[in-house]
């Protein structure tokens, strides 16, 4: 691995999603998701040829915003979730944190893309679906989130 970037935590559980940020081509993959209490759990990563890509690689072309990352993947994922995520008290039951904080806190952009997503599937989708299509349900939704924020 180049640059000291950490590698995929394995392969992907799913088939990996090809992420275009502008003339990048990088690859979308998640581990195999497991169910806690009720809820879905995943881990899910942007990486290229040499491992996890930073987050300042979805980071707009004018450079990083000065909000953190997640506040800005956060609800575009939730947004590509929407009417497969389970809603309680008008609150999606969805959590989403970046779980390996970057080396300078004053760069939050500069943390690897790696994301831990839990949620609470809408049971009527869950019943509907195989557990490999929510998954690839969830790794797409994570992709568009992906590219929507490089987007002005």
């Amino acid at each position: 691995m180049s640059g000291g970037r950490l590698p995929p935590p394995g392969p992907s559980f799913i088939r990996a999603q090809e992420v275009v940020l502008g003339s990048r081509r990088l690859r979308a993959g998640m581990d195999h998701p497991s169910v806690i209490e009720g809820w879905w759990l995943a881990v899910l990563w942007v990486e290229d040829d040499d491992g996890i890509v930073a987050c300042r690689e979805m980071a707009p072309a004018a450079g990083p915003p000065p909000e953190p990352p997640l506040a800005r993947l956060g609800p575009f994922l939730s947004g590509g979730l929407s009417g497969f995520v389970l809603e309680e008290g008008d609150r999606q039951q969805l959590r989403v944190r970046l779980p390996v904080p970057p080396q300078d806190p004053a760069r939050p952009w500069s943390a690897p893309l790696v994301v831990q997503l839990a949620l609470r599937w809408e049971p009527a989708r869950a019943v509907a679906m195989t557990p490999n299509a929510l998954a690839d349900v969830a790794l797409a939704a994570f992709r568009r989130a992906v590219e929507a924020v490089r987007r002005p």
